[in-house]
């Protein structure tokens, strides 16, 4: 089978480029190995999760949100948005296929995409080969959960769960729960527990910045305007008047400002929707990092140990492009991201692009996604 633009992914980013070259009438196909569009958000997301940033940063292109639509879409908003977005730009997908090798044929001047897909019965997987003269990786830095090793954890004595199994606090009522990664979902998921009656601990491990919606609101406004280092300053300042000294609740900021951090670096701000309130009063307690389990007594870097009747890890995910991707000279680094920094980042060689990998959010994926739909119009109208 040969298609013009392969895409492989059928989340946000993948969704974005396939729009993009379809209104410059290049058609493309998408290689989804789930089977429906963006499992991310409609399988692994917690029930209350919101899109962290305002709509008009998060809307993909030519597709705005309607007027009436909450600035912080609910994720089944969010997920209805993608529906019709499929709708409306006649995207094509093909679902339940897991790509296992991309590989560039240069007599060819083809990338050869090989597939597996499950036979009617479920029992063998069939073969599928591919031939594109573009390829998109558009796979997600979201891609495979990670929990990390810690001493004794299989002898835990309670459930231990991802954050992308996670749905709601129900069932914690009255236990301790201790979530473990301070980001934007371990903070949000630690204040659903202690919403819904568990005794919730935090680990907060590394220096972060906490941010509201407003403040970050303002902040994504004034980028374009301000020097980043005088946009840095304001930003603190005001989270500053917002929550005082963070310190004082273990909660320490690093060196850097939130702006440059997330321009530099993979760690974004975490935007704060109730949980400091909650840590302040001390309903929810922040503990340094664990170094070992032991049934259910867990043991932390201070030495002090406290039971618990669940864990849930927030410890985020990893890319697995690494793992398919056989011809690749620049494009990809090894964690399986784009290895060169914005603006640079989304053009690899043969005819290879990526979207989504750069760890700039659903705003980046959808400047993206047009930057590669120009480039790969200009030479799509020479063949």
């Amino acid at each position: 089978m040969e298609e013009p633009v392969l895409i492989v992914g059928a989340g946000p980013s993948g969704l974005a480029a396939s729009a993009c070259l379809g209104i410059r009438s290049i058609p493309s196909l998408i290689l989804e190995r789930d089977d429906c569009v963006a499992p991310l958000w409609r399988k692994h997301a917690y029930d209350r999760v919101h899109l962290h940033l305002a709509k008009q940063f998060c809307e993909l292109p030519h597709a705005p949100y309607p007027c009436g639509a909450p600035t912080f879409l609910p994720r089944l908003d969010f997920v209805s948005y993608l529906d019709a977005y499929v709708a409306r730009f006649r995207i094509r997908i093909r679902f339940g296929r897991r790509v296992e090798s991309a590989e560039f044929d240069r007599d060819a001047r083809r990338w050869r995409v090989v597939a597996r897909v499950a036979s009617e019965n479920g029992d063998v997987e069939e073969e599928e080969v591919y031939l594109a003269r573009f390829l998109v990786v558009a796979a997600g830095e979201n891609d495979v959960a990670v929990v990390p090793e810690v001493p004794g954890l299989g002898g835990f004595g309670g459930p231990v769960v991802h954050s992308s199994r996670y749905r709601s606090g129900l069932g914690y009522k009255g236990k301790r729960v201790l979530v473990v990664g301070c980001g934007n979902s371990g903070m949000e998921i630690a204040l659903d527990l202690a919403e819904a009656g568990a005794r919730v601990s935090i680990v907060v491990r590394n220096e972060l910045h906490l941010v509201s919606r407003g403040i970050w609101f303002l902040g994504m406004i004034l980028i374009k305007v301000l020097p980043l280092r005088l946009l840095d300053a304001f930003i603190l300042l005001l989270c500053y008047l917002k929550f005082g000294d963070t310190s004082k609740f273990g909660i320490e900021r690093p060196p850097i400002g939130p702006f440059y951090m997330k321009l530099h670096t993979p760690i974004y701000p975490v935007v704060d929707v109730g949980t400091y309130e909650k840590i302040k009063s001390g309903e929810i307690k922040v503990l340094p990092s664990l170094t070992s389990i032991k049934g259910n007594l867990v043991t932390f870097s201070d030495g002090k140990v406290y039971h618990f009747d669940a864990i849930i890890f927030a410890t985020g995910y990893k890319s697995s492009v690494k793992e398919w991707l056989k011809s690749d000279d620049c494009l990809i680094g090894e964690d399986g991201m784009a290895k060169e920094n914005y603006p640079n980042h989304w053009r690899g060689r043969n005819g290879l692009y990526c979207v989504g990998l750069a760890r700039r959010g659903i705003y980046g994926s959808s400047e993206e996604a047009q930057l590669i739909a120009t480039d790969i119009n200009k030479e799509y109208n020479k063949m």
